[in-house]
């Protein structure tokens, strides 16, 4: 059509539709025509938005020269074109700029997880590593302070099960000799000493129980509670030196006759005096060391009545074995906003550059039709890119406002 025109319309034409001079050139440029795919790949991301954003304004703009005789506010209007113009240059720029931003702001999040990721695997190993250690201070605290008596309960258990084992290896004979005179079969020991070593545990415990109780009652002066609790003492007493800690001292018989040129005899009575003398002192020393103290916390347990810790005790913050994971975790929930945030800077950076220019190209199309910009460039946040609703709804709004008259704006 250019080439047939003569005259003063083939000016008028040319100025009119001016782009076409240029736009093939422009557009296989961008598009690379006949060059390397890498090539022609990075055309496509950088220069190619820009171009046809380019193309659309040109075209756009010299439709709204042409409708500016009909316009009302021609200034107003002319101001937004030129405006609309600096908006697409900006963008445009900001697009090629956004790649360097992105890479950066890419480099810095990946830099950033790898750092949380080689700090927690450093601060996982240093738990597992310093976890005895942890273990050991906490237990150091908590045994060193006034609080519940948890080395006397250990102590008193540990001691239980070792008498208990005594008296298994000591009276295990005896047993099996009664139960193969009763039953008339042999019984081996394998069969015997698991369950005699549980009921020798439970006579050991019960009487550090008695021996527990009778103190009690005697601190609170009860003298009904004395006397009953006494007579208990006293049959568990019996029930031990007898059977127990006589056969004990039976044990000890040969050694005492290898020393006394083999004439000695101890009787009945004599055994039955050492065995009350071994009773008195095992269970003195033990009580006095340990099982005072461990034996009343045991009970409670048992009883469910809850462990009574002393009234100047200090309440102590129980520190978690694993601090640093602990620690780690906290930093990282402490820190989720801040994440968050370099994630939306990252994606902003990635999408937000693109659609400037698509936002500057069709602020031309808008600029035409309803003499008003649709989006407000620059755009700093995915906060500021509307949704197609606020889209919509802001074409409408304009619409309404242009076909009011004056004093109703």
């Amino acid at each position: 059509m250019l080439t047939e025109a003569t005259g003063i319309w083939k000016v008028v034409l040319s100025i009119l539709f001016f782009p076409l001079f240029f736009q093939n050139e422009f557009f296989s440029f961008a598009w690379g025509v006949g060059e390397p795919w890498p090539l022609r790949l990075v055309k496509w991301l950088f220069l190619l938005p820009a171009v046809l954003a380019f193309l659309l304004a040109c075209w756009v703009t010299m439709a709204s020269l042409i409708t500016i005789p009909i316009r009302q506010n021609r200034s107003a209007f002319v101001t937004g074109l030129l405006i609309t113009w600096w908006d697409l240059g900006r963008s445009v720029f900001a697009f090629w700029g956004g790649a360097f931003r992105f890479v950066f702001y890419l480099a810095a999040a990946l830099l950033a997880v790898l750092k949380l990721i080689v700090i927690g695997v450093w601060a996982v190993l240093q738990d597992f590593i310093l976890f005895p250690f942890r273990v050991v201070k906490n237990l150091g605290e908590n045994v060193t302070k006034a609080g519940v008596p948890w080395i006397a309960v250990f102590l008193t258990l540990i001691w239980a099960v070792l008498e208990a084992a005594i008296f298994t290896y000591v009276t295990t004979p005896v047993v099996i000799d009664t139960f193969s005179n009763m039953t008339g079969n042999e019984l081996g020991e394998a069969s015997i000493r698991i369950p005699l070593f549980i009921f020798m545990l439970f006579i050991v415990l019960g009487s550090y129980a008695v021996l527990s109780t009778w103190t009690e009652a005697v601190q609170s002066k009860n003298v009904a509670a004395i006397v009953k609790i006494s007579v208990i003492e006293a049959v568990t007493m019996f029930v031990e030196v007898v059977f127990l800690y006589r056969e004990f001292v039976d044990s000890l018989v040969p050694w005492f006759a290898q020393h006394t040129s083999g004439d000695f005899e101890l009787g009945i009575f004599g055994i039955l005096l050492i065995a009350s003398l071994a009773w008195f002192g095992i269970r003195g020393i033990s009580w006095f060391l340990f099982a005072s103290h461990g034996t009343p916390t045991l009970m409670a347990v048992l009883r469910g009545s809850g462990i009574r810790v002393p009234g100047n005790a200090t309440v102590q913050k129980d520190t978690p074995a694993t601090t640093l994971i602990g620690a780690l975790w906290d930093a990282v929930k402490g820190d989720i906003n801040f994440v968050q945030k370099k994630g939306d800077e990252v994606l902003g950076a990635f999408i937000i550059p693109p659609l400037q220019v698509m936002a500057s190209a069709i602020n031309f199309l808008t600029l035409l039709v309803t003499s008003e910009h649709l989006f407000r460039l620059p755009f700093k946040s995915m906060e500021e890119v509307m949704n197609s609703k606020v889209v919509l709804h802001s074409v409408g709004q304009v619409r309404i406002d242009a076909h009011k008259s004056p004093e109703a704006r």
